[in-house]
């Protein structure tokens, strides 16, 4: 009487087990058929203090999915970098718990790098955060202009963007922007899976902080939940404002600001104050 139920536990049992054996087993590539967006990965080369971004991106949005391709070579110098920011970019208005976060480093020419870090998608696939869990994705930092990082997301894809300056010293800011240079490189050899709650693009800044200044950045719940992040940057002191938080929110919100500068050779710094 028992057999038929056994046969039941095994048909369900033995599809699962198999399935998991063959998600365990697969490994992080970086030689896929990439989204077009995601298709490069940058290479970074240092000499001394100066450092060179191949593969740099600067696409020409036309609308939240179309984009004329532009991909760069440009040099800097760790020594000239004078300020650094961050961005935040809740997917929803109603709740703001799902949300992309970034970083940008200006330089005392004016010009400035923007370094998000992202889930690599393959042509043809979406993001998801449930999908995020489960090895879909790999990790990718993607090094562009910020017209092309920050302007789609706050012109085109409906999304408030808000535009943090971060306080630092120049020795962290030069430390933390080298350390992400030194991972995006060490990803070519060596890809990851992206991962929603362990290998995402806040928990992947906060290392980087971390790694400068152990404890910097206290473990928080709101970590888990990006679109709350600026809560805690904003109350360890690493938000460049006093500000309180709903004040500070609106103040740095910069949507109406880049639909304005969105043409402009000048977008980097009309999106400021």
């Amino acid at each position: 009487m028992n057999l038929p139920r056994t046969l039941i536990i095994l048909a369900v049992v033995v599809p699962v087990v198999g399935l998991l054996l063959l998600w365990l087993r697969r490994t992080p590539s970086s030689d896929r058929t990439w989204a077009a967006d995601q298709a490069l990965m940058p290479k970074v080369t240092f000499d001394g203090s100066r450092f060179t971004v191949e593969n740099l991106r600067n696409l020409r949005w036309t609308d939240s999915t179309n984009f004329v391709p532009s991909w760069e070579t440009r040099s800097y110098d760790l020594d000239r970098v004078s300020s650094a920011w961050y961005v935040l970019v809740p997917f929803s208005s109603r709740w703001r718990g799902p949300a992309h976060s970034f970083v940008s480093f200006g330089f005392d020419d004016g010009r400035y790098l923007a370094i998000s870090v992202e889930a690599r998608r393959q042509l043809g696939e979406s993001y998801g955060v449930l999908r995020g869990l489960f090895r879909q994705f790999e990790l990718i930092y993607v090094l562009g202009d910020e017209s092309d990082l920050i302007g789609r997301r706050a012109v085109y894809d409906g999304t408030d963007v808000f535009l943090y300056p971060i306080a630092a010293t120049p020795e962290a800011r030069r430390a933390v922007l080298r350390g992400m240079l030194e991972r995006a490189e060490s990803l070519r050899a060596h890809p990851e899976f992206y991962h929603t709650i362990t290998n995402n693009c806040t928990l992947n800044l906060v290392r980087h902080v971390n790694q400068f200044a152990p404890g910097r950045i206290p473990q928080s719940w709101r970590l888990a939940l990006p679109g709350y992040s600026d809560q805690v940057a904003l109350a360890v002191g690493l938000i460049d404002s006093t500000l309180p938080l709903d004040q500070a929110r609106a103040r740095y919100r910069i949507n109406d600001r880049a639909r304005a500068a969105m043409d402009s050779p000048d977008f980097s710094a009309r999106i400021r104050l």
